[in-house]
């Protein structure tokens, strides 16, 4: 048997879509996860427990792994558990590193934004083989902006603000197709078919959920909603994506989540 990728966050949202696409083609997988196995799961992928935030169990973790796809993430602990990742990869094989970024972290000067480009620069100065990807945010991340706010009276955005979701599924598929592939450096943005005003995406969400709300503009001051008005979270040449927002909502609504 090959082997094994190694998924980082292999339970989390992104992690779970992307060890479903590894595991369709053939690879052996080992998922990453802070919390043991679950006695239903009945994937056909190896199990390793560790705790990213105090190292604890990464190195049997990373035993024996041919390429290593990063997609834990910790507001917190980004770039300590990034340096820990990298330290522990060059001890037990020099791993081929995929990691999973965000377009525009150069751009936006949000505080986890600039922990995920400290994180991109740890792994690129690491001596590791690496491949970074930079997508827009997920479908799912856009619409909790408005989901977070289905119980006041009004649904508050942020004026002048356009996002360009992308479907999680699709980006597992690159994933998947970089972790197999040979390394590659900084790979051209991922980003979703549509850019859309964040009024325009809160109305779709609240439709769908069958809600009834007025949405409000905010303007905002501050160089973070200045950068994003500007567009520096978007790459429209890079629109790659197929899913749409609205098939995302269709979708979630027949799994019957709101």
């Amino acid at each position: 048997m090959d082997r094994p990728i190694l998924v980082t966050g292999g339970t989390g949202t992104l992690g779970r879509a992307l060890v479903a696409r590894l595991l369709a083609g053939g690879v052996s997988v080992r998922v990453m996860s802070r919390r043991p196995r679950r006695a239903d799961d009945d994937r056909p992928c190896e199990w390793a427990v560790c705790d990213l935030a105090r190292g604890a169990g990464l190195d049997a973790a990373l035993a024996d792994v041919r390429a290593v796809v990063h997609c834990a993430t910790d507001l917190r602990n980004d770039v300590a558990a990034t340096r820990r990742l990298t330290e522990a990869a060059r001890r037990t094989g020099n791993p081929h590193l995929v990691y999973i970024s965000i377009t525009g972290i150069d751009e936006v000067p949000l505080p986890y934004y600039r922990a995920k480009l400290k994180a991109e620069r740890l792994i690129q100065e690491s001596g590791l083989p690496w491949t970074v990807l930079r997508t827009t945010q997920f479908h799912d991340l856009v619409a909790a902006f408005t989901t977070v706010q289905r119980r006041l009276p009004l649904v508050f955005t942020p004026r002048g603000v356009r996002f360009q979701p992308i479907e999680v599924t699709e980006v597992a598929d690159r994933l998947a197709e970089l972790a197999r592939a040979a390394p590659a450096g900084r790979v051209p943005d991922m980003a979703g078919p549509e850019v859309r005003d964040a009024r325009d995406l809160a109305r779709a969400t609240l439709r769908a959920a069958g809600l009834r709300r007025r949405v409000v503009p905010v303007p905002l001051p501050g160089k973070i909603i200045r950068s994003l008005r500007a567009g520096a979270n978007l790459a429209p040449d890079r629109a790659v994506g197929t899913g749409t927002f609205e098939e995302y909502l269709a979708a979630r609504a027949r799994a019957g989540q709101r």
